[in-house]
C-alpha cells in the first residue's frame, strides 16, 4: 500500500516528534542543527573540573615544605664520659660501671669502695631481735647493698646509649631540618615523626631507669635518717627511765651505775 503525500507528511511530523521527546535536553546554537547544547552535560563536567582542581591542590599543599627550617635547631648535647679517680684501686671498676652496661662490674666494685662487715658479725647479730637499732642498721646496709649497684648499672646503661644514639639522633635532626625536597613530602614528614616519637620513647624508658634509681636512694636515705632519729629518741626514753630507777644524788654513792648512758 503506497502512502500519498498527505499520509506522508502525517508519518514524518509524528515522526519527529516522537524523536523530540526521546531526546535529551539539547538545542541547536546560532541556527545550526548540528552545534547542541547539553546542559546536563555541561554541568556534570563543571563538577568534575571542580573535583579535579581541588585534588590538585590539595596535593601541590602537601608537596609544599619549609625552605627555613634551620631556625627551629637546637643543639643535642651528649654526656661524657665520667672518670672516677682510683688512686690505690679503691674505686677499681668504678668507670666501667659508670660508662657501660656491666651489672657485674658494678655489684663489684660497689664492694670494693664501701666498707665491709666485720667477720664476726653473723655470731654477734644471731641473737638480735628484729626491730632492734642493730638488726635496722644490718637491713638499711643490705638494702643499699642491693640498689646501689643496679643504680651503678642505670647509669652505665643511660650513658652507654646515649653515645650509641648519638648518629641516629643526629641522623633524624638533620633529616626534619632538610630544606630540600628529599626529605619533604608528605610520606616522608610523617615517617620522620614517627622515627621521632620512637626516639622519644627510647628516651623516656632510659630515663624512667634513672628515675626508679633515684626513688631507691632515698628509700635508703630516708630508712638512715628514720633509724638516726627514733635511735636518739630511744636513747632519750632510756636515759630517763635510768634516772627514775636509780638515784643520781650524792647522798646515794654506794653502788656504781653500769647502765649509764649520757
Amino acid at each position: 500500500m503506497k502512502l500519498t503525500l498527505t499520509n506522508r507528511r502525517k508519518w514524518i511530523v509524528a515522526t519527529g516528534a516522537a524523536l523530540l521527546l526521546a531526546a535529551t535536553p539539547s538545542f541547536g546554537l546560532f541556527g545550526i542543527g548540528d552545534i547542541v547544547f547539553d546542559p546536563t552535560s555541561y554541568a556534570s563536567l563543571v563538577s568534575q573540573l571542580t573535583t579535579l582542581e581541588t585534588q590538585y591542590n590539595m596535593l601541590k599543599n602537601n608537596i609544599v615544605h619549609f625552605s627555613l627550617k634551620q631556625q627551629w635547631q637546637t643543639t643535642l648535647h651528649t654526656l661524657e664520659n665520667v672518670n672516677v679517680a682510683n688512686m690505690f684501686g679503691e674505686t677499681a671498676g668504678m668507670n666501667i660501671a659508670l660508662n657501660t652496661n656491666a651489672p657485674g662490674t658494678s655489684t663489684t666494685a660497689w664492694k670494693i669502695a664501701t666498707v665491709s662487715l666485720n667477720g664476726g658479725a653473723a655470731s654477734y647479730l644471731q641473737g638480735q631481735s628484729l626491730g632492734n637499732s642493730r638488726m635496722s642498721q644490718l637491713a638499711m646496709i643490705e638494702t643499699s647493698d642491693s640498689i646501689s649497684p643496679d643504680c651503678l648499672t642505670a647509669v652505665g646503661q643511660y650513658r652507654s646509649s646515649r653515645s650509641e644514639n648519638a648518629t641516629p639522633n643526629s641522623t633524624l635532626l638533620s633529616q626534619q631540618f632538610d630544606s630540600t625536597d628529599a626529605t619533604n613530602s608528605e610520606v616522608q614528614q610523617l615517617n620522620l615523626l614517627n622515627a621521632s616519637q620512637a626516639q622519644n620513647l627510647s628516651e623516656a624508658q632510659s630515663q624512667g631507669a634513672l628515675h626508679s634509681c633515684l626513688a631507691s636512694q632515698m628509700t635508703v636515705a630516708n630508712m638512715e635518717r628514720r633509724n638516726a632519729a627514733v635511735e636518739d629518741l630511744n636513747t632519750a626514753v632510756f636515759v630517763e627511765q635510768q634516772r627514775a630507777a636509780n638515784d643520781t644524788s650524792a647522798a646515794s654513792e654506794s653502788s656504781t651505775w653500769q647502765t649509764y648512758l649520757p
